[in-house]
């Protein structure tokens, strides 16, 4: 009788050991899938449409542009990067989020933003 406990404590120390990891492993997900200062909606006070380039209607350059902006606690733009889309409709894009006003907040908060870019525009 004494060997099958014996042969049972291992196991049991086994799966306890895999669920304690499982667990780590899920924490360490949901930490690294919400970063420091994650994405917020901060309501915009103004905002300016972007202008679609003419070259890039020339050339039937459509698509989306997401970027991320970086808010101070007044509401004003302190930074503007283009997370994906092409280049001549995100520079497009930066430019007119440059000029927005964001409803004042408890501190910096970064805003994640899309715009759509089509050749009806």
């Amino acid at each position: 009788m004494k060997k099958f406990q014996s042969e049972l404590k291992p196991v049991a120390l086994r799966r306890a050991g895999i669920r304690i990891f499982q667990a780590a492993a899920l924490a360490l997900i949901l930490v690294l899938t919400v970063p420091a200062g994650a994405a917020s909606q901060r309501a915009i006070k103004s905002r300016k449409q972007p202008v679609y380039p003419e070259l890039a209607k020339r050339l039937k350059i459509a698509g989306e542009v997401k970027l991320e902006a970086v808010v101070d606690a007044q509401g004003k733009v302190k930074a503007v990067k283009t997370v994906s889309g092409t280049q001549i409709l995100a520079q497009a894009a930066e430019d007119a989020v440059w000029s927005w006003v964001f409803v004042p907040g408890d501190g910096d908060s970064t805003v994640d933003l899309s715009f759509s870019f089509g050749a009806g525009q």
